[in-house]
């Protein structure tokens, strides 16, 4: 499902309300050498794209080599928690962000080279 590209940051819906509408992808967009799904084209175009550019970053350069990638933002107050793990509670690498806009949890998986929603899985 394809929605309108946000313009401006006035326009960005960082509770995400159409969120549960991503469940396929119809297009795969690249971003930084990794191919990202509709709802995680849809999460950056609503004020979270500061968080997928970094678990990209991390993957190409950390992580290049693991199949299969578990990445969690966890929120609360104004503070957030980016864990990457392997699906099975082996963490390869934490980021905790002091400062945060976001204003939900997401979960997103990782492999051949697609970094998509877990609902998209």
């Amino acid at each position: 499902m394809v929605r309108k590209s946000v313009r401006n940051k006035e326009d960005e819906d960082l509770y995400l309300r159409d969120l549960d509408n991503y469940i396929g992808t119809e297009k795969y967009y690249n971003v930084m050498g990794v191919y990202v799904t509709d709802g995680v084209k849809y999460i950056m175009e609503n004020g979270y794209s500061w968080f997928v550019t970094d678990v990209i970053a991390v993957i190409r350069v950390k992580l290049k080599g693991e199949d299969f990638l578990s990445i969690k933002l966890t929120v609360k107050n104004d503070q957030a928690m980016m864990e990457i793990t392997d699906g099975n509670d082996h963490v390869f690498y934490r980021q905790k962000y002091k400062w945060t806009d976001a204003k939900r949890n997401l979960t997103l998986f990782y492999m051949d080279n697609v970094l998509m929603l877990s609902s998209e899985y």
